[in-house]
């Protein structure tokens, strides 16, 4: 097998962090068996979080009605993008496997991760109308996130008071990752270590550890193939879909349940 490469986008401020123990595994394990790592620190890069006209050299335009994602597609398409868009999409482009590694605030991804989402994953570059989903841009390459949370498993539980992780992570996973064709491989998360004492930490990071070993390999989550949907009618899943399932007991997918119970773990593990 070819050697890979490896983008970790990395949201810590604190190099004594369990997050950064975790960046520091998968730089590790994953350099020990060929490839190739670059790390995003973006607190230390001071990554810009906000997507703002500043991210396009020279004139805009239309100025006087600024789009965001209209105007940074056509600097893209110009080569008019900013240096640290530019470079983090430099990265993204030669990875195979991206890893956000990050605290999870407020149930989703910190700001300046958020931010790199917003302004690296730009129109025309990481999607278009026509290329998304299972048909997007970066089908070719799998990612993931790996995480830790401030609260305990049970509590983001389908009767926990969090509510369903599962749920949690559609957003991120299918509204992010899988819309712009990633294969999202299932998702690290290290529940609540902060509240773990150090020795249950370490067993944290020994799991991860041998979970790397073979990740490269790994089958990505299920998602609903977009020609399963009709274009011309608002991508509705289309009759022959909704009758096939009629019968089944879960839905589809978190998202696309069909009103039926939500399908379990299937934002959580592959092939359920």
């Amino acid at each position: 097998m070819a050697a890979k490469k490896v983008l970790i986008v990395y949201a810590h401020q604190s190099s004594a962090s369990f997050n950064s123990a975790a960046k520091d595994a998968a730089k590790e394990v994953l350099a020990a068996q060929g490839c190739t790592v670059e790390v995003s620190d973006l607190y230390a890069m001071k990554f810009k979080a906000t997507a703002t006209v500043e991210d396009i050299t020279g004139d805009v335009k239309n100025a006087a009605h600024f789009r965001y994602a209209e105007e940074t597609k056509l600097a893209w398409e110009e080569g008019k993008l900013c240096a640290d868009i530019t470079e983090e999409q430099r990265k993204l482009t030669e990875a195979d496997l991206i890893i956000f590694q990050f605290p999870m605030y407020w149930f989703t991804v910190p700001a300046i991760m958020k931010g790199w989402m917003d302004r690296v994953l730009t129109l025309g570059y990481a999607y278009s109308e026509e290329r998304r989903y299972s048909q997007g841009i970066f089908k070719d390459k799998k990612a993931m996130l790996s995480f830790t949370t401030g609260s305990h498993e049970s509590m983001f539980s389908a009767d926990g008071v969090n509510g369903d992780m599962n749920v949690t992570l559609w957003p991120l996973q299918n509204g992010i990752l899988h819309y712009c064709g990633f294969q999202v491989l299932a998702p690290q998360i290290f529940w609540a270590p902060s509240r773990l004492p150090s020795e249950a930490r370490g067993t944290l990071l020994e799991g991860w550890r041998t979970r790397l070993q073979g990740v490269l390999a790994e089958k990505p989550l299920s998602f609903t193939p977009l020609d399963c949907f009709d274009g011309e009618k608002g991508f509705q899943l289309k009759p022959e879909f909704q009758e096939k399932n009629a019968s089944k007991e879960y839905g589809l997918t978190v998202g696309i349940h069909l009103g039926k119970a939500l399908p379990p773990n299937s934002q959580m593990k592959a092939g359920v």
